[in-house]
């Protein structure tokens, strides 16, 4: 069972930037998609952005398309997401996660396809 930790959260000015990291332990992530979610109102998580098993291909919300950049580096068990040009509407708990499915040809945004969620990390754009 993969453990995934998050960091890289903290308090920026809008326009600002932070780089959050998800590590992995206790197995490997490589066969997995990974994304990266947040609360939104109303819901319990919204996707973010995801990334497919080779780093190659990307998805992303429409909010933060242009702003956000999602990597990963499987020989180190880490998935990053760099998140610039920051607005107030960006603050929340970021979580990562891996989807429950090895080899998965699609993207998925539905939470429940997920597994090993971390513990989030805090982020806080003030408006």
């Amino acid at each position: 069972q993969v453990r995934l930790q998050e960091s890289g959260g903290g308090l920026v000015q809008p326009g600002g930037s932070l780089k959050l990291t998800c590590a992995g332990s206790g197995g490997v992530i490589y066969p997995h998609r990974m994304a990266w979610f947040r609360p939104a109102p109303g819901k319990e998580r919204e996707f973010v952005a995801a990334i497919s098993q080779n780093g190659g291909d990307t998805l992303y919300t429409d909010s933060v398309k242009g702003r956000f950049v999602m990597s990963r580096d499987n020989a180190d068990i880490l998935v990053y997401l760099q998140m610039n040009a920051l607005i107030p509407e960006d603050t929340g708990v970021y979580f990562c996660a891996l989807d429950r499915e090895r080899w998965r040809t699609v993207f998925t945004t539905v939470p429940s396809d997920y597994s090993s969620w971390g513990q989030g990390t805090q982020v806080t754009v003030p408006s």
